[in-house]
């Protein structure tokens, strides 16, 4: 009997990892879930904090669906880049909070993914004053664009618009995706028990099928290149 019970064990863990029981739960069971308990996307980009810390080094994950999805759509957006590079560049020196960014075609979206300081509402706007003129160009090129362009006459648009195309982060801390989902809800306590996290955050990738896992590592070097190939004896 106990050997029975052994295998019937073993069988239950094994049953989650089976083709037929990822099928029943992606395409049964989690839709069941989400017309039972509607769970509303997350606005995108970092989450808001007081904590001056929390404001350094933080990630924007701009994924824009193009108007035309083909081979040559994508090669008009690769254009548009290389076009404006020297522009683009020169704005963000002279935005001044920008630590890292670089554009990227995924499928049949042209992305930009930076890395910032400060606050998300500022960072935009002063990327308008910088480079939206030129920035335009690849907008004009993306689903829903042309009614946010000219940026610089429509600025709050602009940065409405940028922040609903911004990956939804999920939380660092698991307790915290509680908070970002009863927020939404206008619950203020944390009722969520922890062990429904899993289900919680099927739910919110049902809806936003595109996130960021987390902030990301975020921190400034002890060492320069040249101090570590100096240690090694390296040299230049």
């Amino acid at each position: 009997m106990a050997g029975l019970a052994d295998r019937f064990e073993q069988f239950v863990k094994k049953l989650p990892e089976t083709k037929i029981m990822k099928f029943v739960a992606g395409r049964i069971l989690v839709p069941i879930w989400a017309s039972r308990t509607p769970v509303k996307p997350q606005p995108g980009g970092p989450h808001y904090s007081v904590q001056s810390g929390d404001n350094v080094q933080r990630m924007m994950n701009l994924i824009m669906p193009l108007k035309d999805k083909s081979a040559v759509g994508r090669a008009e957006a690769a254009l548009a880049i290389a076009q404006n590079k020297d522009e683009i560049y020169a704005g963000l020196d002279n935005v001044g909070t920008v630590h890292f960014a670089r554009f990227v075609i995924v499928g049949e979206n042209i992305c930009m993914f930076s890395v910032y300081d400060g606050d998300f509402t500022n960072y935009i706007r002063d990327f308008i004053a910088t480079i939206g003129c030129v920035f335009d160009a690849v907008v004009k090129l993306v689903e829903g664009g042309d009614a946010v362009i000219p940026s610089e006459t429509h600025v709050e648009k602009f940065i409405d618009w940028v922040h609903a195309h911004d990956l939804y982060q999920v939380s660092d801390q698991a307790t915290d995706l509680f908070r970002d989902i009863e927020a939404v809800n206008g619950e203020t306590a944390i009722t969520r028990d922890l062990r429904l996290l899993p289900r919680d955050l099927i739910l919110q990738l049902h809806v936003n099928p595109n996130v960021s896992l987390g902030s990301g590592y975020r921190a400034y070097p002890g060492y320069s290149v040249a101090e570590v190939r100096k240690q090694f004896g390296i040299g230049w």
